[in-house]
């Protein structure tokens, strides 16, 4: 039931607002595209009862096209180059995005392989994603990237609202079923740099899974504050498979060229009966970030920081590292 509600609210999006923007255009349009680059790489030295554990690593590494066909339909296609951090394969390579947007006003529909909306508002305000993954992404509560539709209008200067239908298996696994993703959000700006979002999916079939987050965030000038709080139900579609958490993050604009920033996540998981720990409990635990980030260049960002893990795990000590992160981007 809560499904066909949020399809229904999703359809009304897409069909019932694209008939109601104007296509008139008074200026010349000329196609044109351009290339995509984006890498993620670190020097880093983890610390334990074991000694130091120095490496570099390339992380991440985009790759893509966009082309803008006309003023309102364009199209993107990205490949993801990442080390899979399993099996012996030091690189694996996924398509993550291959879309048509239609733009038109204060309508945008994007259909195909496409980025979702889900937190991406908190991972622009994050703005470090080169450095550590927004708080949904970095513990599974749903992939960046998946296979079908979504649609966003801004009612007003203060109110936007979006939706989305999906496969629901994210960009990693594009198998074909009959189980769909169905989500809304709303975003309100009520005053210059205050922004509020609230965010709803559901997924059927066995246990079906429902995540629901909020989030409040504030920049302005040189300070920008986010703080987010996340619940998913049923998390994989197991029953009772709960898990929850908060993540706060800032910066400052210390000049021209730096900023500090830091950053606070709490993952926690619910008990089963007859257990003592949460479920996901050799996963729980807290994220302690503190840096300063350089820009020596348009597309070039560097950051010292210090990463700290602290597993909710009794008897597991606190983990501490030292990074050096670099992000080049065109």
């Amino acid at each position: 039931m809560k499904q066909r509600i949020i399809g229904i609210i999703a359809l009304t999006l897409f069909s019932g607002l694209i008939f109601g923007q104007g296509t008139e255009k008074t200026t010349e349009f000329v196609p044109s595209g351009k290339p995509l680059l984006k890498i993620f790489s670190n020097f880093h030295n983890d610390f334990s009862d074991n000694g130091n554990h120095p490496a570099f690593e390339i992380t991440r590494a985009y790759f893509g096209y966009g082309y803008n066909f006309s003023p309102f339909f364009s199209t993107k296609i990205v490949l993801d180059v990442a080390d899979p951090g399993v099996g012996k394969l030091h690189q694996t390579v996924f398509l993550k995005n291959a879309l048509l947007k239609y733009s038109n006003n204060n309508l945008t529909v994007n259909f195909g392989l496409i980025g979702l909306y889900q937190f991406s508002l908190q991972e622009s305000f994050w703005s470090r994603r080169y450095l550590y993954k927004s708080f949904q992404d970095a513990y599974g509560f749903g992939p960046s990237a998946d296979l079908g539709v979504t649609g966003a209008y801004k009612i007003n200067k203060m109110i936007e609202m979006d939706a989305s239908i999906l496969n629901g298996e994210g960009y990693k696994n594009l198998q074909s079923d009959s189980t769909f993703k169905t989500g809304v959000g709303v975003t309100l700006r009520p005053v210059d740099g205050l922004v509020i979002r609230g965010y709803f999916d559901y997924m059927p079939k066995y246990a079906a899974q429902s995540s629901f987050n909020t989030f409040i965030g504030y920049a302005k000038d040189k300070f920008s504050l986010g703080v987010e709080y996340n619940l998913q139900n049923n998390h994989n579609r197991v029953n009772d498979n709960d898990f929850s958490g908060v993540s706060a993050y800032g910066s400052y604009r210390l000049g021209e060229k730096f900023e500090a920033f830091g950053r606070y996540d709490y993952l926690t998981s619910n008990k089963l009966e007859g257990s003592t720990t949460g479920w996901n409990v050799s996963n729980d635990g807290q994220l302690y970030i503190a840096g300063i980030e350089y820009t020596p260049v348009k597309g070039v960002k560097i950051a010292p920081n210090f990463q700290g893990w602290d597993p909710a795990a009794d008897g597991q000590p606190f983990k501490p590292s030292i990074y050096l992160n670099l992000q080049v981007s065109f």
